[in-house]
């Protein structure tokens, strides 16, 4: 994955730590450097204390050294010491027969018992004779001291290094927050908010991207305008002619009422014209409807009831020619809205429903307050239904589920778009007793 903040943090936290590293390695140097030449002082500190008692005596070197003080030397719980004074042919004064004599003067490592020791060594005049006196200690208490050093350092330097990643993280975090935020507005806006990114507060690094962000959002926005301007512009030219049409062959069925063929012809005709006269008004109902176009100074408070009540005669009509039972509930129920965006919505809902109902079905429009206090226009068929796995896709324009039945498939996508204008949402579930459907349209309390 090419994440930013994978990359930032590979880049600072990788030579953090190797740099750490090197700190502690060089803490340790500093740290343990000064301890061993402290041991090392101590020891050669005693080689020298045991040379000063170093006596010239009747038979040649002798050492002046008592029992008390012997046991002082070698009191040490943790290592064990050794001391040994030759005379210059090896022959030993005092001390431990098995340490053997060093080497040269001054301190190195040596091996005592199969144990490894740290050796100091001196020399000194007694009479004519060179005298060697060598000290040595095991490293017991140099290991305990390395390895509490060491754990010590390791526990300091892991507490720093989860220190450091942690604000390293919170440091990236932090520094990529107007990205998040950016993609948070983005991620919150519907397909229809092309508003501009606001640029107040965008980091320097950002601005770039932002301005890039809203040329494109301007252009989309150009681009769905003249598409919109199109729909309304054709959908309006459209309806003059169409009217007119509708009066001529009116005019030319009742100038050939005696004739069936002509009457016939005129009728189908008036059909199509009809047709086309509703899907136009369909167009500019949707034009109407477009969220993105929409202008929420234009809501009112508008009963929905009334508004219900002088849209539905035309639809009683039809109802009537297919001997439907057309029914209303009609509650109060107050809504802020557009009166006629309103009318659109109803218009299709009340029409796919009698449209889809066949011949002796019902149909229910009600109205009344919601348990929140909105106002809900439901409307309820005997038709087909629509099954659960298609009900979300009724709601797309052009989308029909039976092709038998006359109609554009627009009719949802406008109830649609002039539900998401008002801050409504729409409800579908089965009618009563499983069958037809009901499409509820709930809006927010007033």
């Amino acid at each position: 994955m090419n994440s930013i903040r994978l990359r930032l943090l590979k880049w600072l936290i990788g030579p953090i730590l190797v740099v750490n590293l090197a700190g502690a390695a060089l803490t340790y140097l500093l740290a343990w450097t000064p301890a061993q030449l402290a041991f090392d002082q101590g020891l050669a500190d005693a080689a020298h204390a045991l040379a000063a008692r170093v006596r010239q005596g009747p038979q040649g070197p002798v050492l002046d050294f008592p029992a008390q003080a012997e046991q002082l030397l070698r009191a040490d719980r943790a290592d064990a010491t050794y001391f040994a004074v030759r005379r210059s042919d090896g022959a030993l004064i005092a001390g431990d027969a098995a340490f053997a004599a060093p080497g040269a003067a001054g301190v190195h490592d040596g091996v005592m018992g199969g144990e490894p020791v740290r050796v100091a060594s001196t020399t000194v005049r007694a009479g004519r004779e060179t005298v060697q006196v060598a000290v040595a200690k095991t490293l017991r208490k140099r290991g305990q001291i390395r390895s509490a050093a060491i754990r010590a350092l390791v526990l300091v330097e892991g507490l720093f290094t989860l220190a450091l990643v942690g604000l390293i993280w919170f440091s990236v975090t932090s520094g990529l927050l107007p990205l998040s935020r950016m993609r948070a507005n983005l991620n919150a806006r519907d397909g229809a908010d092309l508003e501009p990114i606001a640029d107040e507060g965008v980091p320097y690094e950002l601005s770039p991207v932002v301005s890039a962000f809203n040329d494109l959002l301007g252009k989309v926005e150009a681009g769905a305008r003249a598409q919109h301007d199109f729909l309304a512009n054709v959908a309006h030219q459209l309806r003059t002619p169409l009217a007119g049409m509708k009066l001529q062959l009116e005019w030319l069925g009742q100038r050939h009422a005696g004739d069936a063929d002509s009457v016939r012809s005129v009728g189908l005709m008036l059909q199509s014209n009809e047709r086309m006269i509703r899907q136009t008004n369909q167009l500019l109902a949707l034009a109407r409807a477009e969220p993105s176009r929409f202008e929420k100074a234009r809501l009112e408070p508008i009963d929905l009831s009334q508004l219900v009540a002088e849209v539905v005669q035309y639809f009683v009509e039809e109802a009537a020619k297919k001997q439907i039972d057309i029914g209303f509930d009609l509650q109060p129920a107050l809504v802020a809205g557009d009166s006629f965006l309103l009318r659109d919505l109803v218009d299709n809902l009340v029409d796919n429903a009698v449209r889809y109902t066949p011949v002796g079905g019902t149909v229910t429009v009600r109205c009344l307050r919601g348990p929140d206090g909105g106002g809900v226009l439901e409307v309820e068929d005997s038709g087909p239904g629509i099954p659960a796995h298609q009900r979300a896709l009724v709601f797309q324009r052009f989308m029909r589920l039976d092709d038998s039945i006359p109609g554009s498939g627009l009719g949802l996508a406008i109830v649609r778009d002039i539900a998401q204008a008002h801050g409504a949402r729409i409800e579908l579930a089965d009618g009563a007793g499983g069958a037809g459907v009901v499409v509820a349209v709930r809006f927010a309390p007033v």
